[in-house]
């Protein structure tokens, strides 16, 4: 099959079984009126999101966004790593992004621990040695919304025309504010 060739009904997986079928099942009730069927992938609302993977976060929802809106970036707390930023850029330069939004969130279990707590635990729950995993724990998250905006704004190929926002998103409220 043809990685640009759409699945069709009876060339998806109707009769799966194991730990994806619950899925699969749903995705098929979610294609019946699936209708991007064509979407060029535009930012209809020029929009990029980095946020945290946390599955309370439901970024379009909480910013009044559709399908097809916005751009996301998530990852464990949020951060502007590198792969963020090569999505920003692809983001501003080929999707349509005119603005920006770093958002981390309250309760995130990124600021609970240090590199090396999270490496002790890791390796006793894998029985594997996780010394050497990286994990970037946020130590201070407004210190680090302040550097992750900084890093979007002064990357040289994301211009001064683009609008970049830190904020911090509360998972008990649901309320979004606004800090850089």
């Amino acid at each position: 099959m043809s990685e640009n060739a759409p699945l069709s009904a009876t060339s998806a997986d109707a009769s799966a079984t194991g730990p994806f079928a619950d899925l699969l099942d749903a995705n098929r009730e979610f294609a019946e009126d699936f209708a991007f069927g064509g979407f060029d992938g535009i930012a209809r609302a020029g929009v990029a999101i980095v946020t945290c993977m946390d599955s309370r976060i439901d970024p379009l929802r909480m910013l009044g966004l559709s399908q097809g809106d916005a751009k996301i970036f998530r990852n464990p707390g949020g951060r502007v790593t590198p792969a963020a930023l090569e999505a920003l850029v692809l983001g501003v330069y080929l999707l349509g992004v005119k603005r920006i939004l770093v958002v981390p969130h309250t309760r995130c279990a990124m600021t609970k621990n240090s590199e090396q707590e999270l490496r002790e635990k890791i390796t006793e729950l894998s029985g594997q040695d996780a010394s050497w995993q990286g994990f970037h724990v946020v130590a201070d998250q407004e210190v680090a919304l302040k550097q992750d905006v900084a890093a979007v704004r002064s990357h040289p190929l994301i211009g001064d025309d683009v609008a970049v926002g830190g904020f911090i998103y509360d998972v008990d409220s649901g309320l979004m504010k606004q800090l850089v």
